[in-house]
C-alpha cells in the first residue's frame, strides 16, 4: 500500500523489520524496543524533508515520504546510540532501549554490573539495526537510480559527520581536546546539523530536481537551524523541565559536556561558583543555583542571542530561494519557548 503520510512509511518500515527479527525472541523483543523508540518525537526532521520537496515544486511525493521515514529511523539510531554513550536509560520520560533491556536482566535475576552490560549491548545493536534500515529505505525508495545514488551519497556524508560531532563532544567531556566557542559551536553543527536540517532539507531539494546551487544553499540553511537547534536543546539540558523535554536538567553538566553554554560561563565571573556544579550529581536545590549562576553570567542570555542570530541566517537563504518561511514552523526552535513554558523534545 502506497504512505500517505511519513508515520505511514516508517510504520511500514517498521512493520517489515519486525517479520525479518523472527530469528529469536530476544531479538524481536529488541526489535519492538527499536519501534518504541521512534515514537514521541516531533517528526520535524521528515517534515522537512516532504517541506522541501513541495516548496520547490516536487512531484516524487512517496519517495519523500519513504526518504522522510528513512531521516526519523537514522535519527531513532543516533538518539539509541546516544543514551548508551551518555549512560543514560530514560529517554522522553521512559525507559530507552537500554534501560529495557538492563530491567529485564535485574528482573531475570543478573547482577547490576551484568545488567548494565546487556542494557549496553541492546541499545548499540538497536541503533545499528536502525541505520540499516535507514539506508535500506532509501535505497528502495523508488526514485531514479541516480537520484538513489544522490540521496545515499547524502546520507553517507551525514552518517560521517555526525560521527565526528558525537566523538568531539565526548573528547570536549572528557578535556582531551582544547574547548573553545567556534570549536563547541563546530561540534554543535556536525552532531546535529547535518543530519537533522541539513540532510533532509537537501533530501527533499534532490526529489524535487533542485539545482545544484538550491541543493547547496540549503545546505547552509540547515546548518544555521542546526547549530540554533542544537542550542535551544543545550539550553534544556540546563533550563529545560524533564516532565515536559522527557530528557534529563542534570545529565549535560554531570557528564560535564562542553556546550557553548558552559564554554561561555567560564569565561565569567561566575565561573568559579559554576565550576562546583559541574562533573556530579545535582539535587533540585543545586540545580536550581547553577541556574541562578547560569543568568547572573550572562551565559543563557548569549546563547539566546546566538539561536536567534542563526535563525536569521536560515530565513534569509529560504528568502533568497523563493521558498516560503513557514517551512520553518515545523521546527520548534526558538528560546521564546522557554518563556512560555513550552518546552520541546527532539
Amino acid at each position: 500500500m502506497t504512505p500517505r503520510t511519513t508515520d505511514d512509511a516508517l510504520s511500514r518500515l517498521l512493520d517489515a523489520g519486525a517479520a525479518r527479527a523472527a530469528v529469536t525472541a530476544q531479538h524481536a523483543r529488541l526489535w519492538a524496543a527499536l519501534a518504541l523508540a521512534t515514537e514521541g518525537g516531533k517528526r520535524f526532521r521528515p517534515a522537512l524533508v516532504v517541506a522541501a520537496h513541495d516548496a520547490l515544486g516536487g512531484r516524487r511525493t512517496a519517495a519523500a515520504l519513504e526518504v522522510g521515514a528513512a531521516v526519523e529511523l537514522l535519527h531513532t539510531a543516533f538518539v539509541i546510540h546516544d543514551d548508551v554513550i551518555d549512560g543514560d536509560d530514560v529517554r522522553r520520560g521512559r525507559p530507552n532501549v537500554s534501560g529495557t533491556f538492563r530491567a529485564l536482566a535485574l528482573e531475570s535475576g543478573a547482577s547490576p554490573e551484568d545488567a548494565v552490560d546487556l542494557g549496553r549491548t541492546a541499545g548499540i545493536l538497536a541503533g545499528d539495526l536502525a541505520l540499516a534500515a535507514a539506508i535500506r529505505a532509501v535505497a528502495t525508495c523508488g526514485a531514479p537510480t541516480a537520484v538513489v545514488g544522490r540521496l545515499l551519497d547524502l546520507f553517507d556524508a551525514a552518517l560521517h559527520t555526525t560521527a565526528a560531532g558525537e566523538l568531539a563532544d565526548v573528547e570536549l567531556s572528557i578535556g582531551t581536546a582544547p574547548s573553545s566557542l567556534g570549536g563547541s559551536l563546530a561540534m554543535a553543527e556536525q552532531k546535529t546539523g547535518a543530519y537533522s536540517f541539513e540532510l533532509p532539507l537537501q533530501a527533499g531539494a534532490l526529489l524535487a530536481g533542485a539545482d545544484d546551487s538550491t541543493v547547496a544553499d540549503l545546505g547552509d540553511a540547515g546548518r544555521s537551524l542546526g547549530i540554533a537547534f542544537q542550542l535551544v536543546d543545550d539550553l534544556l539540558g540546563v533550563f529545560g523541565d524533564p516532565g515536559r523535554t522527557g530528557k534529563s536538567a542534570t545529565s549535560d553538566l554531570r557528564t560535564r559536556k562542553q556546550t557553548p553554554l558552559l564554554v561561555h560561563a567560564r569565561s565569567t565571573p561566575e565561573w568559579g561558583q559554576i565550576l562546583g556544579h559541574v562533573g556530579r550529581e545535582l539535587d533540585d536545590r543545586e540545580l536550581d543555583e547553577v541556574r541562578d549562576l547560569l543568568v547572573r553570567s550572562g551565559s543563557r542570555h548569549y546563547v539566546e542571542g546566538l539561536v536567534e542570530a542563526h535563525l536569521a541566517a536560515a530565513r534569509d537563504v529560504l528568502v533568497r530561494l523563493g521558498i516560503p518561511v513557514a517551512l520553518l514552523d515545523v521546527v520548534e526552535v526558538h528560546p521564546a519557548a522557554f518563556a512560555a513554558g513550552a518546552e520541546v523534545a527532539a
